[in-house]
């Protein structure tokens, strides 16, 4: 039985996390700690903003911190330094805990933006290829910034172990993100002569990868992504809807004028999301790691897909 602390354990993968270490003494803490839970789980209130992770991890002294606070979708009018502040600045006040406090293990949920949206990434991205997070996307910049201080603190104080995670697409019953929202649309957007794959991964194996890393997984860095990709033509047709293929440069003049009159939140930037999606191997999760997603891409999209009725 291990003492484990979560941050941001009232999100989707959060909950599903704390039902599933039910065997463990398990301290749940985010903004707004989720209500009902099990009776091996305590609730206590985190902002990892400011000093509240020293102050909590102090207290109770964990064995083993997953943390999961992050800003994946910003709410419209959130600035890049309100998310700097939650997604590289939180972290550092984690880790930093982690590390005052005799943390034996800390696990990071990343992300396959780490990688960046880039021409160089090689088809499949391996965890030896190199980060490239891109400063023009502050998700991806932000997760690069926080795996290079990860690898400070492996290289300065090597007691600590850690377990980075960089998971693909999470999608399952619920999932509601600027992801999800591309395919709700009437038709789906490309970029001419871009195939655009996509990985994805269910909540129920990231839930399960994210146990094995808390509790008896090895420490290391390992990409999550179900078996293989697909590709905008191949989600197209398993939503029956059209792809609108423009070229490059139309789409990136378009941006330009569209979001200086507030007719997109997105900018000419967004081509190079569009075009260089990072595409995850997950040989190290299957070998290294000791674990076989339960559903592939396809099957994961699938299981969405019918669960929003599409």
């Amino acid at each position: 039985m291990s003492r484990i602390l979560i941050t941001g354990a009232s999100g989707m993968i959060g909950r599903a996390l704390v039902r599933s270490l039910e065997e463990h003494e398990v301290i749940a803490t985010d903004l707004a700690p989720a209500g009902d839970l099990p009776p091996h789980v305590s609730a206590e209130k985190l902002d990892v903003t400011g000093e509240d992770a020293g102050r909590v991890i102090a207290r109770h002294r964990p064995e083993v911190i997953v943390h999961l606070a992050s800003i994946v979708t910003p709410s419209r009018g959130m600035s890049r330094d309100a998310a700097f502040a939650v997604d590289v600045k939180g972290t550092q006040n984690v880790l930093t805990a982690a590390l005052d406090n005799g943390v034996r293990r800390l696990v990071v949920t990343s992300s396959g933006a780490a990688y960046g949206y880039d021409a160089a990434n090689p088809v499949p991205l391996r965890e030896t290829d190199p980060l490239r997070g891109n400063a023009a996307f502050p998700y991806a910049h932000h997760k690069r910034l926080v795996e290079e201080m990860l690898a400070e603190a492996r290289r300065s104080r090597p007691e600590l172990e850690q377990v980075v995670l960089r998971v693909g697409t999470v999608l399952g019953e619920g999932t509601d993100n600027q992801i999800t929202a591309l395919f709700h649309k009437p038709r789906l957007l490309a970029v001419r002569g871009c195939d655009s794959p996509f990985v994805f991964v269910w909540t129920e194996d990231l839930a399960c990868i994210l146990r094995r890393a808390a509790t008896d997984g090895p420490a290391g860095i390992f990409n999550v992504a179900g078996d293989g990709a697909m590709g905008i033509e191949e989600l197209a047709r398993a939503l029956g809807k059209p792809v609108l293929h423009l070229p490059a440069a139309l789409l990136r003049a378009a941006l330009a004028v569209a979001r200086p009159l507030r007719l997109s939140r997105y900018g000419p930037e967004q081509v190079c999301f569009l075009q260089h999606r990072p595409v995850l191997a997950n040989d190290a999760l299957k070998s290294d790691f000791g674990y076989v997603p339960q559903k592939t891409s396809r099957e994961v999209f699938e299981h969405w897909k019918q669960a929003e009725g599409l």
